[in-house]
C-alpha cells in the first residue's frame, strides 16, 4: 500500500481520493472455518482498509485542498447473514472505522464513507485463488452454486461506480446502492430498539443512573 502511495505522488503529484475496495469473501459452518481462513479475510478486508486509510490520509492532509476516503464494507455489514461469519464480521468494522474517521478527518476536510452494496457483478467469487494455500473444498456446493448466481446477476459496477460519485460530492456517510434491502435493515434496527426499550423496563436495571457520554459524541436521551 505504501508502493501504491508512493506511485500515486510520483505520477499525479497528489491525491484527492481514495477508495479501499479490495475484498475477499468466506464462510462456512461454525467450527469449521480455519483460524487460517479468518486470519486471510481480516488482514484483506480489515486491515486493508486500515493500511490504504492510514497511509493516504496523511497524503490529502498535507496539500490541504481536502478530499475524500472510500470504504468497501457490504450489506453484510449491516445485516449478518448466517454463514458467513468471517466476511460479515470485517465488514461490519468497516463500518464502525468508517464512522470515528469520518469525524477525525472532518476538521482536515477529508470527508469519510462506507459503501454498503448488495450483489454486484464483480470477480469476488474468485477471490479463493488468492487464499493462502490455494482454494479449500467448499462445506455447501449448493449454497455456492446460488451465490454464483447471485453475483453474475448483480448489479453493473458501473452503476455503484456513478452512485459513489453522487455520495462523494454530496459528502454522504452511508452509500446503499440496493434500496430494496432497506426491510433487511428495518428488521435488525427495529430489533436493537425493542432490545434497547426491554432493558428500559429490565427490574434488574431499576437502579441504574444514566452517564454523560457525550464526551464520546453519544448525544443525550431526549427528554419527554
Amino acid at each position: 500500500m505504501q508502493n501504491a502511495a508512493n506511485a500515486t505522488i510520483a505520477r499525479f503529484g497528489k491525491v484527492h481520493v481514495v477508495c479501499n475496495n479490495a475484498g475477499v469473501g468466506m464462510g462456512g459452518p461454525i467450527g469449521t472455518i480455519p483460524e487460517s481462513d479468518w486470519e486471510w479475510v481480516i488482514k484483506v478486508n480489515l486491515l486493508g482498509v486500515v493500511h490504504g486509510t492510514e497511509i493516504f490520509a496523511p497524503l490529502i492532509a498535507q496539500h490541504g485542498e481536502g478530499g475524500h476516503i472510500v470504504n468497501t464494507s457490504s450489506v453484510a455489514g449491516i445485516a449478518a447473514s448466517p454463514g458467513m461469519e468471517p466476511y460479515g464480521a470485517t465488514k461490519f468494522a468497516v463500518v464502525a472505522m468508517s464512522e470515528g474517521w469520518r469525524v477525525q478527518l472532518a476538521p482536515l476536510r477529508i470527508g469519510v464513507s462506507v459503501l454498503c452494496p448488495g450483489f454486484v457483478r464483480t470477480e469476488i467469487g474468485r477471490g479463493q485463488r488468492n487464499r493462502p494455500g490455494g482454494p479449500r473444498p467448499s462445506a455447501n456446493p449448493e449454497r455456492d452454486v446460488a451465490m454464483k448466481q447471485l453475483i453474475d446477476g448483480g448489479m453493473d459496477p458501473r452503476m455503484v461506480a456513478a452512485r459513489v460519485l453522487e455520495a462523494i460530492r454530496d459528502d454522504e456517510l452511508y452509500i446503499f446502492t440496493h434500496p430494496e434491502l432497506k426491510p433487511a435493515f428495518e428488521a435488525r434496527f427495529n430489533a436493537i430498539l425493542a432490545a434497547v426499550d426491554h432493558a428500559a423496563k429490565s427490574p434488574a436495571l431499576a437502579e441504574h443512573k444514566p452517564q454523560d457520554l457525550s464526551a464520546l459524541g453519544i448525544p443525550a436521551p431526549a427528554k419527554h
